[in-house]
């Protein structure tokens, strides 16, 4: 029979000062961990884990100096700023091809609004009216 501190020879109650360990763990010894006594008493079978404090895994912080970080910051803003750049001048150029077909519809339709008119009114006063409407445009600037 195992020792727990209760011998059948000799009814002594055990030393208080020395307490009784319970379960696989004898002698406080566990895979050649010496833990205390107490921590094993009021264990819920779990104390191997009190050992070593958790830490996050960050395997790179703390590794770059602060010159190295400020130079890598300047880098990517100045590529940021290139980028932005050739945005906007692909934005612009975009802007620019949509104005021109605009340019091309309205021209168009005016055409073939004074196509009709001709159709229907006398040559000379069609004239006349595309004339006033160009100048309203030149004022309209």
């Amino acid at each position: 029979m195992s020792n727990l501190g209760l011998d059948s020879e000799s009814p002594q109650p055990p030393d208080a000062s020395k307490p009784t360990i319970i379960g696989m763990r004898k002698n406080g010894i566990f895979h050649g961990i010496d833990f205390s006594a107490n921590c094993l008493i009021s264990s819920t079978g779990k104390s191997w884990h009190n050992l070593a404090p958790r830490r996050a895994f960050r395997p790179t912080s703390g590794q770059t100096s602060y010159s190295k970080r400020l130079a890598l910051r300047q880098t990517t803003a100045a590529t940021k700023a290139i980028e932005r750049e050739m945005k906007e001048e692909k934005d612009a150029q975009r802007t620019r091809f949509i104005d021109g077909i605009r340019e091309k519809r309205k021209r168009k339709e005016e055409k073939e609004q004074f196509e009709k008119m001709e159709a229907k009114m006398h040559r000379k006063r069609v004239e006349r009216i595309k004339r006033r409407e160009k100048r309203n445009k030149m004022l309209g600037k």
